[in-house]
């Protein structure tokens, strides 16, 4: 794992990209990561099924990195805390799918994980402004959530931007997230606009090496932040 105190740069490979047959493969294929993304879908939130509790806590026991869980499924208030006692080290629930988004990151973070909040491309994120410390990440989806392989919304970044300055304006620590089409010719994009938290499935384990390309990634991103 990346020590993320030297860096300001976290990418989380998603392993919806990945070879679900050699799953452990895979992951070790990774190991140069911050997380691993874990995409779960629930065919109600989105149009997608992919994995469920059980799945998520075996992907826990082999993984050489933490779990970065990214909940697409409806009623989180219920099924959020399940993922939490599993082991994962990070839970993000959508903002669109929450009743009581405050207290269920709450309730996330009792238990031991950071709580994360997602918030799809058309939903507004200035209504999180008031609440910023109460999550440990933000998540802004830069395409519709729901499938992998989808372009960069590149019309996401101002939202993005707005978000990164009220984080700073009210010197908050909370970590931004970008997930959908970024690799190294989107990542620059992200990072400027004040994404330090990226999410890359086929751009990580579509290449001949993950490691090289996680590098790759980091050092892009890096780049953008110093400029």
């Amino acid at each position: 794992m990346a020590d993320v105190a030297d860096s300001d740069v976290r990418i989380n490979p998603s392993i919806l990209a990945a070879d679900f047959v050699n799953m452990q493969a895979e992951l070790a294929r990774i190991a140069s990561a911050d997380f691993v993304h874990v995409d779960v879908m629930d065919n109600h939130f989105v149009p997608n099924l992919t994995f469920g509790p059980q799945m998520v806590q075996r992907i826990q026991a082999t993984s050489p990195v933490p779990l970065d869980v990214h909940l697409m499924i409806s009623d989180a208030d219920r099924w959020a805390p399940e993922y939490a006692e599993i082991g994962a080290a990070s839970v993000t629930f959508h903002l669109e799918a929450a009743a009581e988004p405050v207290a269920l990151a709450r309730r996330l973070r009792r238990i031991g994980a950071r709580a994360g909040v997602a918030v799809k491309p058309a939903t507004a994120v200035e209504q999180l402004f008031e609440v910023l410390d109460e999550f440990d990440q933000i998540l802004v989806m830069t395409v519709e959530p729901g499938f992998g392989g989808q372009s960069f919304m590149a019309d996401q970044m101002p939202k993005l931007r707005r978000l990164a300055d009220e984080a700073r304006r009210r010197g908050s620590q909370v970590w931004l997230q970008v997930d959908g089409g970024i690799g190294e010719s989107t990542i620059a994009h992200a990072a400027d606009a004040g994404a330090d938290t990226f999410v890359a499935g086929s751009a990580v384990f579509g290449a001949d090496d993950p490691g090289a390309a996680i590098s790759a990634l980091r050092s892009a991103a890096a780049s953008a932040h110093r400029h």
